[in-house]
């Protein structure tokens, strides 16, 4: 059966979110827009409900899942226990971005967490996903709604090409503002540490709390977080990531557009809006004018060029603060290739 796509203009709003809210209750999957990527949300308190999920996306079953919520009074019946710092971060990102790692309780089902004592929590910004979460009733674990490893949808379009069929609906509202997955932040330990760099920056956080922030480098045999161990936000394509000087960076990439293409590879580029006339001979998609841009634009970019038929994509490094630290990391995480000039 295909995959309902619900639409949530005016007029459709309120009877479609009723409907979702209805099918999640349900123990179905629904797929829905967050302010990061699209989510594929079940019942956080449904086991067999959460193991559709894995199904859905063949995600192996040892990467956690983020549980969403309306507002923080729902947390007290979630976690075991909330730490100060809770309190000042949220006072200032929930809802938002950001996703905190707290100790779970025994209502949450071992296959949220993939077995840990501890559970990711986030409260999403955007008006479709609070309306579904006020809706359901329930709090809702969601992953980004794509099959595992490929790139994060940032449309509701992305969702049915990977999904359809697999899941019973998708909420579809555009374009995701941010576009990429929400900054993971353990607050089980001191001092806290970002699991994955997101929206919500490591300066942003530390100014807030006082404190210097751990960046976790490494990943885990058994993740904390989702994003840390597998390889994800992969094209079909393979990605060269080349980094460095910029202006060796694109010398560099031309010099490898053309020495795939005489190859006879299709080669695909992404860079920034101004370097684009440089590569005009090829297949390119442009990550736009700044680093919010191309973080909103790169896993779009990746389904784009996948689409034109590309064996190959060459994308250039961005500096490694604020957004650009978020950016790199979902760079690297999809690169079969690392060049440095």
């Amino acid at each position: 059966m295909r995959t309902r796509v619900l639409l949530t203009s005016p007029a459709h709003r309120q009877r479609n979110i009723a409907l979702a809210a209805a099918l999640i209750r349900r123990g179905e999957l629904v797929a829905f827009p967050t302010e990061t990527v699209y989510g594929l949300g079940a019942n956080a308190l449904d086991a067999r409900a959460v193991k559709k999920i894995f199904w859905a996306k063949g995600r192996p079953s040892d990467n956690p899942l983020i549980v969403h919520l309306f507002d923080v009074e729902q947390l007290p019946s979630l976690v075991r226990s909330i730490p100060d710092t809770f309190w000042k971060l949220a006072h200032v990102f929930v809802p938002g971005p950001l996703t905190f790692v707290l100790p779970r309780a025994e209502c949450i089902p071992d296959v949220v967490t993939a077995g840990l004592p501890s559970v990711g929590v986030r409260f999403p910004h955007h008006p479709i996903a609070r309306a579904l979460l006020k809706a359901a009733r329930v709090p809702i674990a969601a992953p980004s709604a794509n099959l595992s490893g490929k790139p994060s949808p940032t449309r509701a379009e992305h969702v049915i090409e990977d999904l359809d069929g697999r899941i019973a609906a998708v909420l579809a509202a555009g374009r995701c503002e941010v576009g990429l997955e929400s900054t993971v932040l353990d607050l089980t330990v001191r001092p806290p540490v970002i699991l994955r760099p997101g929206a919500v920056t490591r300066f942003q956080i530390e100014r807030v709390l006082g404190v210097k922030v751990l960046q976790e480098q490494t990943s885990r045999k058994r993740p904390r977080s989702p994003g840390m161990k597998y390889k994800h936000y992969a094209p079909a394509a393979r990605v060269v990531f080349i980094e460095g000087k910029m202006t060796l960076v694109i010398k560099e990439m031309v010099r490898v557009a053309r020495m795939l293409h005489e190859q006879g590879f299709v080669v695909g580029l992404m860079c920034a809006e101004k370097w684009k006339e440089r590569f005009a001979s090829y297949k390119v998609f442009s990550l736009g004018n700044d680093v919010e841009d191309a973080a909103r634009r790169l896993f779009d970019g990746f389904r784009a060029l996948d689409a034109k038929g590309v064996d190959v994509i060459l994308c250039h490094g961005y500096a490694e603060e604020g957004m650009g630290m978020a950016l790199m990391n979902r760079l690297r995480k999809a690169a079969s290739q690392w060049v440095r000039v």
